[in-house]
């Protein structure tokens, strides 16, 4: 921790601080990821939305996962990681239209170096250092962020991922935001381990640990894990601990696992308060720049509200449209039954 919850510096190593333009990009992107939060679960009660997997309170975990990346760079992230994909520049609508239900990933992975949210617990993480280890073998200058919450490291897929990388010397930082529950099961019910980020050692991954609600030391903490994957020491484990301040998605009732009173104390914690306090205590953030964020926030919220707001046509092609690069005799036959039931349909 370098932030206490109230945004004083702990003392513990005043250099380790990362600079105030680093730290004010950081507060914007935690201004924009709150924003968005909100908007999507607007968006949800007005039916626009299936369904939405918060990060509310978890945004510094988010921003700080995609600040640290360079271009040319790979992200993995979860259904939850709205966040962390819209900082890393892909437009809200086009990462929204999973949970609309319009698509499987609205946007070009192959873009934005942002792999398509992955619903099943950490199976991403296995495509993610397939991505890296292809990378290293290619020469390139590539490191992949691997994201997951601390579910995911419960499942097998989890295990493989770390073992597959060590032993191959993949450059992948697995970044586990451990929120304390796994949709309703609390982390002791998960794993009797000292912590998450003890899980490595089994690999010979190097595992660290870091107050996932303080950007200040999510940047510097992960910053030097991609440098040191970077520069060929092999995958990284970074456990980030923090909290879901809102239920798992907007169809789960957490009232019935947890208590009023512990989120209260997580609130008092909150990564983006915290942060402000300290920006504001060093003189470099005023009220003007508060507005000026926020404004520029709401002007996304916005516009991710007039493009979700917008109805798609749905076209029956694209049903076949993207299966194959080169379409199959099979499918060729059964595109050209649906288009002979459409017209027959639009013949009536």
């Amino acid at each position: 921790m370098l932030l206490d919850p109230d945004g004083r510096p702990t003392g513990a190593d005043p250099a380790a601080l990362p600079a105030a333009e680093e730290l004010l990009t950081g507060y914007a992107g935690l201004v924009t990821a709150r924003r968005l939060n909100e908007q999507a679960y607007a968006l949800v009660r007005q039916g626009r939305l299936a369904v939405y997997p918060s990060s509310h309170g978890q945004e510094a975990c988010q921003v700080a996962a995609a600040q640290v990346l360079a271009e040319q760079d790979w992200l993995f992230p979860t259904y939850r990681d709205t966040a962390a994909i819209v900082a890393r520049g892909v437009d809200p609508v086009d990462v929204l239209v999973l949970l609309k239900g319009d698509w499987h990933s609205g946007y070009d992975p192959y873009e934005h170096r942002v792999a398509p949210q992955a619903t099943p617990l950490a199976t991403q993480l296995l495509h993610a250092v397939g991505v890296a280890h292809a990378a290293r073998h290619r020469g390139e200058d590539t490191v992949v962020m691997a994201m997951c919450g601390d579910g995911a490291t419960s499942e097998g897929d989890f295990h493989e991922a770390l073992n597959f990388a060590a032993v191959f010397g993949a450059p992948v930082v697995f970044f586990v935001q451990n929120n304390e529950y796994a949709i309703s099961v609390p982390l002791a019910r998960q794993s009797v381990a000292p912590s998450l980020a003890h899980k490595g050692v089994g690999y010979g991954i190097p595992g660290e640990r870091v107050d996932g609600n303080d950007l200040a030391a999510l940047l510097r903490v992960l910053v030097d894990a991609v440098a040191r994957a970077r520069a060929g020491e092999g995958p990284q484990l970074v456990e980030a601990h923090t909290y879901r301040m809102q239920a798992h998605t907007n169809a789960d009732d957490a009232t019935r696992y947890r208590e009023d009173a512990e989120v209260a104390a997580w609130v008092a914690k909150d990564p983006l308060v915290r942060l402000e306090a300290y920006l504001r205590a060093q003189g470099a953030l005023d009220d003007a720049q508060v507005a000026a964020f926020a404004d520029a926030a709401e002007r996304l919220a916005e516009h991710t509200r007039d493009g979700l707001n917008r109805d798609v046509v749905p076209d029956p092609d694209d049903l076949f449209r993207h299966v194959y690069s080169r379409p199959t005799p099979q499918l060729a036959e059964q595109l050209a039954i649906v288009h002979d039931e459409l017209s027959r349909e639009e013949a009536q």
